[in-house]
């Protein structure tokens, strides 16, 4: 499966974003996603999962309250509601796929080129 991250940007702090990943492929509600964020000077970090029939969501705890991940498997996409955005929160944001639920960025065997979110006070 081909993932493409979009609709990142630039936010003042407490504002909102909604990057997207869509996915090539007719196996894309075969596969859980996942959401991670990597900073300048840091390691790629977990944000988000969904799990094949996006009934199951998780997150980690800095960001569950203000984010939601939500999956459309007839549009082969991926939505990450993103709210009160906070400084801390800037970084390149990469959506991930793999045939079950993880955490960690070595699980993941697909990975989308990653968007900018930038989030300015």
């Amino acid at each position: 499966v081909q993932l493409q991250a979009s609709g990142g940007g630039l936010v003042q702090a407490g504002g909102s974003l909604r990057p997207s990943c869509a996915a090539s492929g007719r196996t894309f509600s075969t596969y859980a996603v996942g959401w991670f964020r990597q900073a300048p000077g840091k390691e790629r970090e977990f944000v988000a999962g969904i799990n094949r029939s996006g009934l199951s969501t998780y997150y980690t705890a800095t960001m569950k309250g203000r984010f939601t991940f939500s999956r459309d498997n007839a549009k082969n996409t991926v939505y990450l509601q993103m709210n009160s955005l906070k400084d801390e929160d800037t970084a390149v944001y990469y959506c991930a796929a793999r045939e079950g639920l993880g955490t960690l960025y070595r699980e993941y065997d697909y990975w989308g080129q990653g968007t900018q979110v930038t989030v300015s006070s």
